[in-house]
């Protein structure tokens, strides 16, 4: 089982949500947190997760979840509904790039993704999240590529290959079976060229021995 689903698993469908991204992530600048604060629990990783409930009228939430080095179980740390997002900043709106910044109403936090891939798919899906969900004033986008706002072209940009590798396929089948279609179309006029041949022998045939 992957990291993303054990974290649905174990932190989301237990309460009746469903998460619908996560991205794992690292600080990008030190936090300075006091070292009795610690606990000596170790390296981490952490992922940042965005999940939905189930239940109507629907609840949607940003949530910081760790697993601690040594343990497989994930623990969630920080969470905040989806109106306490203030700014999505995704630092360079001209190239991909791992980095990016939440601003909550209490809390700033710079990121650096495990790629950049990661970074802009869980970008476009809270776009799209808080488009749908924010009964309040929307969360600020800033510094994001133009693509990751449109909706869901990332996923229409792979749907959209797909539909053409299956159009080529499509195509290459046609064409062969257009080719087939020839061949068998040059075999049963060979055959039945042979077949009036043979005919035509059979008919020949007797009346050259009875005149010889």
């Amino acid at each position: 089982m992957s990291a993303k689903s054990a974290i649905n698993k174990e932190i989301f469908t237990p309460h009746d949500e469903k998460m619908l991204a996560a991205v794992q992530v690292k600080r990008r600048t030190k936090k300075k947190i006091p070292f009795l604060a610690t606990g000596g629990q170790g390296d981490y990783m952490t992922f940042i997760c965005i999940s939905v409930t189930n239940r109507k009228p629907s609840s949607v939430s940003i949530t910081k979840v760790k697993q601690f080095q040594g343990s497989s179980a994930f623990v969630k740390r920080s969470q905040w509904t989806v109106d306490q997002l203030r700014q999505v900043n995704g630092i360079d709106p001209n190239k991909d790039c791992p980095e990016f910044d939440l601003t909550f109403d209490n809390a700033l936090d710079q990121w650096v993704a495990s790629s950049a891939g990661e970074k802009c798919i869980f970008i476009q899906i809270l776009h799209h999240t808080c488009q749908r969900h924010c009964s309040a004033q929307k969360p600020e986008f800033v510094n994001c590529q133009s693509k990751l706002l449109g909706g869901n072209s990332i996923l229409h940009s792979a749907a959209d290959s797909v539909t053409s590798a299956v159009q080529k396929a499509s195509q290459a089948l046609n064409e062969r079976g257009e080719r087939l279609g020839r061949t068998e179309e040059r075999t049963a006029e060979m055959m039945n060229s042979a077949e009036q041949f043979a005919v035509t022998a059979h008919k020949v045939r007797p009346y050259s021995i009875s005149a010889i």
